[in-house]
């Protein structure tokens, strides 16, 4: 084999080239930390401190309590608009958005039925008015002494029955706006001040009084949206907090930086079991009709404690049966305390015992910390095991301490 000229320039190149780039400087491991009963203690600039987040306790004087609500119309100022008879629809005379004052038509139906109903009404009004001539006649008979008092009094009841046959037929057309005559034009109109906020049927829809019910949308539904109810779902915890006549905040992650205020109204006397919540109703103030009906928002009340200490939820682990958190007592000393729950929330919590306001807790990754300890404890328990003499039948001279 014969070596190239050039192969041993390469080599001689090569080996300068190493020689001048220095070696790369061995990387320090940083030293575990120190485990001592419950305390878990780390080395000055141990790059597990980055990790954990501390926060201070803070007084448990007011912790705001968030409960998912929903606003939704104030019924007691909100009509909704069914049909009392059959029929088809000729006119819409009110649209969404549009004001309506009582008496308003909203729209007009051809009504078959309401013709009848207008139809016995004439009849009554006729039948009144053969009784009353009936009547005038017997009272003239019977003041000239031709006819019996019975007679006067069989024409005086058959007045009186007409006349409260055609009250009622009377009173059942104007319910539904009659002008008297028989023209089967049913109005539908509005009971209340308020807007139309919808609007159900469409020209030519044929109508029926037994196809309404529940689940079945109005054909018009009519409110006043300057108040609104706000439906919240609480917690057994915290239904203490809603009575009637507390207020509350209302917050809404489409209206940032705006509160509203609203005012407990009524709150439910059972438990709903299927979401285990306590229904409470609120009326709120919604005067430039900012809010709208069925906007998912907050109900945030204030909840006061005359003693304990408020940290994150996150603080906070359950281990087994018991809660603990860990507090800083100085740098790079952490320590695990059983805490006692004064209150709960699912952002916030009250201690009563265990944890004093001022004191440093840790707020994140506090599982790192609880895996130390229980690493430390694990191996604790194994050292004995290991340490113990092997006493196996089949070694007679380690089981009688024998040496050779």
């Amino acid at each position: 084999m014969t070596m190239t000229p050039h192969l041993p320039l390469a080599l001689a190149a090569v080996l300068l080239l190493s020689a001048c780039n220095p070696a790369p400087a061995p990387v320090t491991e940083a030293p575990a930390p120190i485990i001592q009963s419950n305390q878990v203690r780390f080395a000055p600039g141990h790059p597990q401190l980055a990790l954990l987040t501390v926060s201070p306790a803070a007084p448990g004087s007011v912790v705001q309590v968030d409960m998912p609500a929903k606003l939704v119309w104030n019924e007691e100022n909100t009509q909704r608009v069914y049909p009392a008879l059959s029929g088809r629809v000729v006119s819409i005379h009110s649209d969404v958005g549009q004001s309506v004052n009582p008496g308003s038509v909203l729209a007009q139906l051809a009504s078959p039925e309401f013709g009848q109903a207008q139809s016995d009404t004439s009849k009554a009004q006729a039948e009144a008015r053969l009784a009353e001539r009936a009547l005038e006649r017997q009272r003239e008979l019977f003041s000239a002494g031709v006819v019996a008092r019975k007679d006067l009094e069989m024409a005086e009841t058959d007045h009186a029955r007409a006349q409260a046959e055609l009250d009622r037929a009377y009173a059942r057309t104007r319910l539904y706006g009659s002008q008297g005559t028989v023209n089967q034009a049913l109005s539908l109109t509005a009971g209340i001040h308020g807007i139309v906020v919808e609007r159900n049927l469409n020209p030519g829809q044929e109508l029926r009084p037994d196809l309404a019910g529940p689940g079945v949308p109005a054909l018009f539904v009519v409110t006043d949206p300057s108040t609104l109810w706000v439906q919240i779902d609480a917690r057994e915890a915290d239904q203490g907090l809603a009575r009637p006549g507390n207020t509350f905040e209302i917050v809404s992650p489409s209206l940032p930086g705006q509160t509203f205020v609203g005012t407990v109204v009524a709150v439910s006397d059972f438990i709903d079991p299927l979401t285990r919540t306590v229904k409470i109703r609120g009326l709120v103030a919604n005067p430039l009709r900012e809010l709208k009906a069925e906007m998912l928002v907050t109900a945030r009340f204030e909840r006061k404690f005359s003693q304990g200490a408020a940290v994150p939820a996150t603080a906070v682990q359950l281990i087994g049966n018991k809660h603990n958190a860990f507090v800083r007592t100085q740098d790079g000393v952490f320590e695990r305390r059983d805490v006692e729950m004064l209150y709960e929330g699912p952002k916030e919590v009250v201690l009563r015992s265990g944890v004093e306001p001022g004191e440093m807790v840790v707020i994140e990754n506090a599982l790192m910390l609880t895996r130390l300890l229980r690493l430390a404890e694990t191996e604790t328990k194994a050292a004995p095991l290991a340490a113990k003499p092997d006493t196996a039948p089949g070694n007679p001279d380690k089981r009688n301490g024998a040496t050779q």
